[in-house]
């Protein structure tokens, strides 16, 4: 086969608040052929992802950083072209970490075979990839909702809470959505099926939590922090449970990142807040993909996928819609059809 040219997204700087076109750099360079154990795959489909923010960042975290002069780390589904492992063939669908470019030459090991019949491509993406990996083991396994309880979501209709309610609604809980606008809080209760829903760009948010969780909130899935956050710990039931998952309306900070100065909170009510990172469940993906495919095809959980075109040429201005709410429902970027 002729070798392809990779049109790729670097990093070039390091962002200080929101991202900026000068941070990236637009390379070109020939695909790499597979040697042997490895697949080259071209990229269809990029996830987008708040998480993207925090890679960016010099310093100890759960994953290391993006280097400077790296390709952008992102999550994606593609197209196997060539492959030197026996475990693909051309023409199969995978997931793993493509990186923003249109090809990618990875271990067979790092890939995940995908099967576009199960759903369409982006959904492997959203609610049966890292997205809904996030939901299913954030909620059961920290969160651990027992029936009957009152589960909050921030940032509802968004690709993690989105999955995170609906769940909770299955398993028997009270479902209120913490939204932006009028059309997200509209779709959180009409589709996705929460109780409630708190438009936080509208009203006095303790007031609406004391409204829809007068006995207190039992679980908080928590992808936003700052005030939102603050808002909760002060309507916490005995024995809550805090999930962290995100901090979004943090993330582009230029000052220090805002904490809770009510923690007391968790004191009085005995309560527990819990960090979660979805990679440490990556053993037990399966069994998370099977179940929520499973409630798909019942008709039991909805999805909705925001898909951006123009290609990695378009991600920079795709990513920012996450920090403006622009997007509605898991934002991915079309690479090729």
């Amino acid at each position: 086969m002729s070798t392809p040219i990779n049109h790729q997204i670097r990093l070039a700087a390091r962002p200080v608040g929101l991202p900026t076109p000068d941070g990236w750099q637009h390379t070109e360079e020939p695909a790499v052929l597979p040697a042997e154990g490895e697949v080259l795959v071209q990229t269809l489909y990029l996830s987008l992802d708040p998480a993207m923010r925090g890679w960016m960042n010099e310093g100890k975290s759960y994953i290391p950083p993006v280097e400077l002069g790296a390709v952008m780390r992102a999550g994606g589904v593609g197209r196997v072209i060539a492959s030197a492992s026996a475990a693909f063939k051309p023409g199969d669908h995978v997931s793993g970490a493509l990186g923003v470019q249109e090809y990618a030459t990875l271990s067979a090991k790092a890939l995940t075979r995908v099967d576009p019949d199960l759903a369409p491509l982006p959904v492997h993406l959203g609610a049966l990839g890292m997205p809904g990996m996030t939901a299913y083991f954030g909620l059961l396994d920290v969160g651990q909702p027992q029936p009957g309880d009152t589960v909050v979501v921030s940032a509802a209709t968004g690709a993690v809470g989105a999955v995170v309610g609906q769940i909770a609604r299955i398993k028997g809980c009270r479902t209120v959505a913490i939204a932006g606008g009028a059309d997200k809080c509209r779709y959180a209760v009409e589709t996705l099926g929460y109780d409630a829903a708190i438009d936080y760009k509208a009203g006095d948010i303790r007031r609406e939590l004391r409204t829809h969780a007068p006995k207190g909130v039992d679980v908080y899935f928590d992808n936003v922090g700052g005030d939102i956050l603050e808002a909760v710990l002060a309507q916490l039931a005995r024995k809550a449970r805090i999930v962290i998952c995100g901090a979004i309306s943090q993330y582009n900070n230029t000052t220090a990142m805002k904490g809770p100065a009510n923690y007391l909170s968790l004191l009085v009510n005995r309560a527990r807040m819990e960090g979660m990172v979805v990679f440490d469940y990556a053993d037990r993906y399966p069994v998370a993909v099977a179940d929520i495919a499973a409630w798909i095809r019942q008709g039991q959980l909805v999805t909705r996928e925001d898909v951006a075109e123009g290609g990695v040429a378009a991600f920079h201005d795709t990513l920012l819609r996450l920090f403006s709410g622009a997007n509605f429902g898991k934002l991915v970027l079309k690479v090729a059809d």
